[in-house]
């Protein structure tokens, strides 16, 4: 197994970076990495899987906090699973005011002075999952509102989640008495050292199941597919989140469900290209509008506009049409639509046609060519 890279690193921002350079940060990596850019690519699909965990400890203050004191050990519930479930507690106290029983609680998971089995028996949120959703370019400017349909864990409703068969109930654990686990305690010479491990009866949870549901098989929770209502606002992006709260995996222990988190795939479109709120757009004209200007049609995502082209636009000219860009997703003003001229020159003349624009050259004279008649002026003082 490939060794885990830090956090940090696989955001590629820095250890004190703020939230929003760390939610920046990760957008653009699951953008980077999303599997409908990477179909087949089982590297950037890993990598895609490695930047959503990254995220999902680091824009959690605590998590981050822990990660930060601790690393992996202090975020990853499996970093103590070489002991087999058991740890050494220490009994004679604190150094300098310092509580170890909190500091190494913290750090493995809880367990110290009987904090592990309270923290398994507490009520702990559900798991949070992803679901990836592609959307139309107009979807993402106007907004829509889309069902989707994710398979995920639910409280199951032969047993309303306690994961006993209905008409019976789970009964304290008789040899750990509800705690979760079993102590040892012996002396050493260094006072009194008491060894916790993970009581075999209950799994540490401190209850006991004689029947088990036989839909769940005493899990509490069974695989379902579920339909969901997602509201898209209007003016999201490519890799923007959408987080829907309570969709996630059930709580136990009474605790909350966890959170769904769309990730969204928007398609390309055929005529605009988008920069934040503004769209871009290329418009060819030929040289008799651009010469003596013209009323052109310019395309919107609202619809068609008469835009006027001034007598004399040189080609890649760009005009601005307030307003007509994205709506910001938090609100607000509008992004313009920025028209860029494209200067086509005929092809495939005829003998007439030709003709016609060599008259026409010979009677333009070079005072209506102000950067040709530069040019020449430039020429000429570069070679005398």
């Amino acid at each position: 197994m490939a060794e885990k890279r830090d956090y940090y690193e696989v955001l590629g921002i820095e250890k004190g970076a703020s939230e929003e350079e760390i939610k920046k940060a990760f957008r653009k990596m699951a953008l980077k990495y999303h599997p409908d850019r990477n179909q087949g690519d089982k590297d950037a699909e890993e990598k895609f899987k490695e930047v959503n965990e990254a995220y999902s400890v680091l824009s959690d203050p605590e998590m981050r906090k822990k990660y930060d004191m601790f690393g992996f050990a202090g975020v990853d519930p499996t970093a103590n699973a070489g002991q087999q479930g058991g740890y050494t507690q220490w009994t004679g106290g604190s150094f300098d005011g310092v509580d170890l029983g909190d500091i190494f609680g913290d750090f493995f998971g809880g367990g110290f002075g009987g904090g592990s089995a309270r923290r398994r028996n507490a009520p702990q949120k559900g798991r949070d999952i992803q679901h990836s959703l592609k959307i139309t370019f107009e979807e993402a400017a106007f907004g829509t509102t889309k069902t989707i349909n994710v398979r995920k864990y639910v409280k199951c409703e032969k047993c309303s989640g306690s994961g006993a068969a209905p008409g019976t109930q789970k009964r304290t654990c008789s040899r750990c008495g509800g705690t979760g686990q079993i102590n040892t305690v012996r002396n050493t010479l260094f006072g009194q050292m008491q060894t916790a491990s993970t009581c075999p009866e209950c799994n540490g949870t401190g209850q006991v199941i004689d029947t088990p549901c036989p839909d769940c098989h005493g899990t509490g929770q069974i695989m379902k597919n579920i339909k969901i209502e997602v509201r898209i606002p209007a003016g999201v992006d490519e890799g923007s989140v959408l987080p829907i709260r309570g969709q996630g995996e059930p709580g136990r222990n009474g605790g909350p469900n966890g959170d769904l988190y769309v990730v969204l795939a928007v398609s390309e479109h055929k005529l605009f290209q988008r920069e934040g709120n503004d769209l871009y757009l290329d418009i060819p004209v030929s040289f008799t509008q651009a010469a003596l200007g013209d009323d052109i049609t310019v395309p919107t995502l609202e619809g068609k506009v008469s835009y006027k082209v001034p007598a004399g636009t040189q080609p890649g000219t760009v005009f601005r049409l307030r307003g007509k860009g994205i709506t910001d997703v938090h609100g607000g003003r509008k992004g313009d639509l920025y028209v860029k001229v494209t200067l086509e020159v005929p092809t495939k003349l005829n003998s007439e046609q030709k003709k016609l624009i060599k008259e026409m050259g010979e009677k333009i004279g070079t005072d209506c060519y102000k950067k040709k008649s530069g040019w020449a002026q430039k020429l000429k003082d570069f070679f005398s």
